[in-house]
């Protein structure tokens, strides 16, 4: 190993859920020495342990607080999407669900070697590091949603059929344990190093090679054997962008002068598109009222000795998966969050309540990043195919049905948003044009595969020696539900290709 700091066998640009997984399988081979840049700051703060600390956290200093470019099918409206920015990444931020997909996602992938069979056995090996498991005291709201399909709760909800529940979360003894936990720091204790507010400008090519990390204030680390891109569906593009890797036009347009066209550098970005319902009641939800003024003073004290209470909640904690046509293959995911949410603004607001969405667990419209003079351009392009609109249509309608017959009993409440006034198929269009977001999943802009995929099975960047990308990108269609367990199972098989083909 090098005595030279600044001078690695590997360098992981990216210290999320992938970038972690890559850096702890690496260094677990005896690969060489390695090296994980990130460019937020330690994922050491109370409120990233604690569940219910994600709430503050999005939109905070630890988030990359984007926004989409106006969306076209959204009346041209810019939606937000919030991306991790500190060790663990989005894993820092999210709900902690815990889903790997249907078993048809890998298949129809259609790539060599990521069949459902392949990616198994990578899964399992994750979750013997991550240990999710179903949520032990969700409120009585979901352990009733439970019920909607049937007589028993459903304790283990799956994309794969018709099902409710409590979902299943990464968490342990009521915190969050992300893939900075479960990988990155038992591989820091086997010499990985771990750089913190190390912002990437662009990758270093030599003689066709990628063989240095350069930084935004102008430092640069060298990687002698390789660079793994693991920054997510944005940031790895984005950094081959800027390193003059993608597009000949686009980056002759901004000055950038190219050093490999690659058109489908940024191309296929997708995410799974969703809207919600909003219910409010007395002694339905959790919420900021008189009635439960106590439990909320309580609350830290119950977390600190305990660690439960509702400060142990990660908001989304169960949900559904259906067929908004009734067919027997779910195309709707459902995330039941039993908090008042406000929809007039204002985060914090009084009331008690529960919130449910729609979002479609397949969909066919395709967006693109890009770089512009005036920037990045995030172009999710949410219902250029208007199939997604007409499922969500169809799902929306099916939940209010679902969510009208839930055995709620003293918890139930009633719609308040959109109302009871928005029910003909155009209104509901017009309401999902107006309100639809995304579920925070980005997927596809440096899609694997063969044929003209920028990325290989093995996952090396096509054209250029010594460059791999392991996280959401390289999926070429986003799986049936959250995308953190897949991120991790691809950056858990990615040490295995690299560690074998740089050998």
């Amino acid at each position: 190993m090098s005595s030279d700091p600044s001078d690695f066998d590997f360098v992981v640009i990216g210290a999320g859920s992938a970038g972690c997984a890559v850096t702890a399988g690496l260094t677990g081979a005896g690969a060489g020495s390695v090296a994980v840049v990130e460019a937020g700051p330690s994922d050491a703060h109370p409120l990233v342990k604690m569940p219910l600390g994600l709430i503050w956290l999005i939109g905070s200093g630890r988030d990359w607080r984007l926004r989409s470019a106006p969306q076209k099918g959204l009346g041209g409206r810019r939606i937000k999407i919030p991306r991790g920015r500190m060790l663990g990444g989005s894993g820092s931020i999210n709900s902690m669900v815990w889903f790997r997909g249907t078993q048809a996602d890998f298949d129809n992938w259609q790539v060599p070697g990521w069949a459902w069979d392949d990616v198994a056995p990578a899964f399992e090996a994750v979750e013997a590091k991550l240990t999710p498991a179903p949520l032990t005291a969700p409120h009585p709201l979901v352990r009733a949603l439970g019920r909607v399909f049937g007589a028993n709760e459903d304790a283990n909800p799956t994309p794969e059929r018709e099902s409710a529940g409590v979902f299943r979360f990464n968490l342990r003894k009521g915190r969050r344990w992300s893939a900075a936990d479960a990988f990155l720091r038992p591989a820091r204790g086997q010499g990985a190093i771990v750089l913190t507010g190390r912002n990437v400008a662009r990758i270093g090519l030599f003689d066709g090679a990628a063989r240095e990390v350069i930084f935004t204030d102008g430092s640069k680390i060298t990687a002698r054997r390789g660079v793994i891109l693991s920054a997510g569906a944005i940031g790895s593009p984005e950094i081959l962008l800027r390193s003059g890797i993608g597009p000949q036009e686009d980056l002759e347009a901004v000055g950038i002068t190219p050093l490999r066209d690659v058109p489908g550098v940024g191309a296929n970005l997708h995410d799974h598109p969703g809207v919600g319902i909003h219910y409010s009641g007395k002694g339905s939800g959790y919420g900021l009222s008189l009635a439960q003024a106590a439990q909320w003073i309580a609350a830290p004290f119950r977390y600190l000795f305990a660690r439960g209470g509702v400060l142990a909640s990660p908001t989304v904690e169960g949900g559904m998966f259906f067929s908004a046509g009734g067919g027997d293959m779910p195309d709707i995911q459902t995330h039941f969050i039993p908090f008042f949410m406000n929809h007039k603004g204002s985060r914090f607001a009084p009331g008690e309540g529960y919130f449910a969405d729609v979002c479609v667990c397949r969909p066919r419209s395709r967006g693109a990043l890009r770089i512009t003079p005036e920037g990045t351009d995030i172009d999710l392009g949410l219902f250029n195919d208007e199939a997604d609109l007409d499922l969500l249509v169809a799902g929306f309608k099916r939940l209010r049905t679902l969510m009208d017959t839930a055995p709620f009993e003293n918890h139930k409440a009633p719609e308040v948003h959109p109302g009871p006034a928005v029910q003909s198929d155009a209104d509901i269009r017009a309401y999902i044009r107006a309100s639809a977001g995304t579920a925070y999943h980005p997927v596809g802009t440096l899609r694997m595969g063969d044929g003209d995929a920028p990325v290989s099975p093995r996952l090396a960047f096509k054209g250029i020696e010594n460059l791999w990308v392991a996280d959401a990108s390289v999926m070429p269609a986003v799986t049936s539900a959250n995308t953190n367990a897949p991120s991790m199972m691809i950056g858990y098989r990615a040490a295995q290709f690299i560690t074998e083909d740089a050998a």
